[in-house]
């Protein structure tokens, strides 16, 4: 499931500026996590763009999640 989630997120050069965009629209995973930090409703998200589905909202959470989790913070000495 994760995986197929997975597969609806697309890094292309020539578009976005190589931003991590959902199946190769103008929309951004950047885009939809930041409506939904900003309160919007998911509902409300897929009203604003018809084009994304439901699954879309997933795969950019999922995929948010995936980058934080390889994410590695070390501190640095004598910081």
């Amino acid at each position: 499931m994760t995986q197929d989630l997975l597969e609806r997120i697309t890094v292309s050069e020539g578009t976005m500026c190589g931003k991590p965009t959902i199946r190769g629209l103008r929309i951004t995973v950047e885009q939809i996590l930041r409506a939904l930090a900003g309160g919007l409703l998911p509902e409300d998200l897929l009203a604003d763009y018809p084009e994304l589905e439901p699954e879309d909202i997933k795969a950019a959470l999922t995929y948010a999640a995936s980058v934080v989790g390889e994410e590695r913070l070390y501190p640095i000495a004598g910081a």
